[in-house]
């Protein structure tokens, strides 16, 4: 993949599963998953359960600086998770840096509002969290687990975290290779 790097951001709050799952299934699929902590080096999620970032939202930003160029984005979701993403300067730049470079944006459960509040659901399928479509400005909000709609990927909550980390890797490594994981993970 070059010069490019899949980029997981992590706040205090986030969703466990809708992590840890799309980083684990690429990262088998031999994709390098880089978690960036927005919060802090450690991010602890909703459940209480402490993740050390592999960087720092200034260590990621000087990735960008020096051409690391995001490939995707993803954004799990979790409350007050996706709100400590929403507010992130860092989220922003890289948000900005995935669409300037036709990237891959990935969001799951309450986290597509951040994308929807920043218009990029625009006449775009999307999905999330029942509760959260009030913020998915423009999209025509879907009745699925997970859909993919170009280079948007969103997924509705943590049920549905194996399906999103597969439409990942799909859009990533072409569907023989989620098949090929499916098979190992739903044995």
């Amino acid at each position: 993949m070059g010069n490019t790097m899949v980029y997981l951001f992590l706040a205090d709050g986030f969703e466990e599963i809708e992590a840890l799952t799309p980083a684990d299934l690429l990262r088998r699929a031999g994709v390098t998953v880089t978690t960036v902590g927005v919060t802090g080096k450690i991010a602890t999620g909703s459940h209480g359960i402490s993740v050390t970032a592999d960087v720092t939202a200034a260590e990621a930003q000087a990735m960008l600086k020096d051409g690391i160029a995001p490939a995707m984005v993803i954004l799990p979701g979790g409350m007050p998770g996706a709100k400590n993403l929403d507010e992130s300067v860092t989220v922003d730049e890289f948000i900005r840096a995935a669409t300037d470079a036709d990237a891959y944006l990935a969001a799951i459960c309450a986290a597509p509002m951040i994308l929807g509040k920043r218009g990029l659901l625009n006449g775009k399928r999307a999905v999330c969290y029942p509760g959260f479509e009030a913020y998915l400005n423009g999209a025509s909000v879907q009745n699925v687990p997970c859909v993919r709609d170009g280079k948007i990927i969103t997924g509705r909550a943590m049920g549905a975290a194996t399906e999103f980390a597969l439409s990942l890797v799909a859009a990533l490594c072409g569907e023989e290779k989620a098949d090929e994981i499916r098979k190992g993970v739903l044995a």
